[in-house]
């Protein structure tokens, strides 16, 4: 009797264990399927937020005109000029002397332009690739993308919670204790929309930063001498003003004796006083000799 008992208990007991794992593997399976629920969910995104950059480096026949036909692609491709920088630099400067006051200037310099364009992202490739052809060859190429999924994500979820903050707080559920917490996040929801519209932008349009140069360059060009010290009058007119001036001098001279009249007339006074005195009283005027010493 008391084995029948045991053997009926027994039977019971695995039953029951059996029992409890099956429902233990239905929680994992299900709890399985939640997870891959939420990870699905975080995956399927609207839409993946990727930044494309490209760069390139090449060398040109006419940097003026391939800036001219990148601006002609860029507004092909719907697609628009940030920034175009040209610049020509003189390496080497040469002089030649041609005649008495003109000269030969020889310059060699070197040419070349940055051009920064904004064209739509489904389009870079293309005009990557027309830009390319526009080159003798190309030093430099590159492409980048950046995934700003998941902070576009962050700036959306961050903006709503903030938007949900505001209408409680309009509703009355909410009640901040310190006015200036209002404008603080209604400054960091602006700062989101703003900053979830930059992603929109440099998603929608890519940047491609382009730097070209050439060979250099030689131009020659006559022009006149800038040494003042060359520019002379010939022999003959320099003797022709020699004599005049000469003769200025003398002039020059008479007016300035003219202008002294007064001290001429005081000089012949005194002279004529002189010789009154001199006539009148002639012992004023003797040599008396050499002084004797006294012994």
């Amino acid at each position: 009797m008391k084995v029948k008992v045991l053997i009926a208990l027994l039977c019971a007991a695995v039953t029951l264990y059996s029992c409890t794992g099956n429902g233990d593997y239905r929680t994992l399976k299900s709890e399985s399927s939640d997870m891959d629920l939420v990870a699905a969910d975080s995956i399927d995104t609207e839409q993946q937020k990727l930044i494309k950059t490209a760069g390139l480096t090449f060398k040109v026949t006419d940097v003026r005109k391939v800036g001219d036909d990148v601006t002609a692609l860029t507004q092909q491709y719907k697609g628009m000029v940030m920034n175009h920088h040209l610049r020509s630099d003189v390496e080497r400067l040469k002089e030649v002397k041609l005649d008495d006051d003109s000269v030969m200037r020889v310059s060699a310099f070197n040419t070349y332009a940055d051009m920064m364009v904004k064209v739509p992202a489904e389009h870079l490739t293309t005009f990557v690739s027309a830009v390319n052809r526009l080159g003798v060859y190309t030093t430099v190429s590159n492409m980048d993308i950046e995934d700003n999924t998941l902070q576009y994500l962050e700036s959306q979820m961050r903006m709503d919670s903030r938007k949900e903050l505001v209408k409680q707080q309009k509703q009355g559920t909410i009640k901040l204790k310190n006015p200036q917490d209002v404008l603080i996040f209604k400054d960091a929801l602006v700062d989101e929309q703003i900053n979830t519209k930059r992603i929109d932008a440099a998603v929608k349009y890519s940047t491609v930063s382009l730097n070209f140069f050439q060979n250099n360059t030689i131009i020659r060009e006559r022009m006149p001498d800038t040494d003042p010290a060359i520019y002379n009058i010939s022999f003959l007119q320099r003797l022709k003003q020699s004599l005049i001036n000469g003769v200025l001098i003398v002039a020059e001279i008479f007016i300035a004796l003219a202008n002294m009249w007064v001290f001429v007339l005081m000089g012949v006074a005194m002279w004529l006083i002189y010789k009154y005195y001199k006539r009148k009283h002639p012992a004023w005027f003797a040599d008396k000799g050499p002084i004797k010493p006294v012994v």
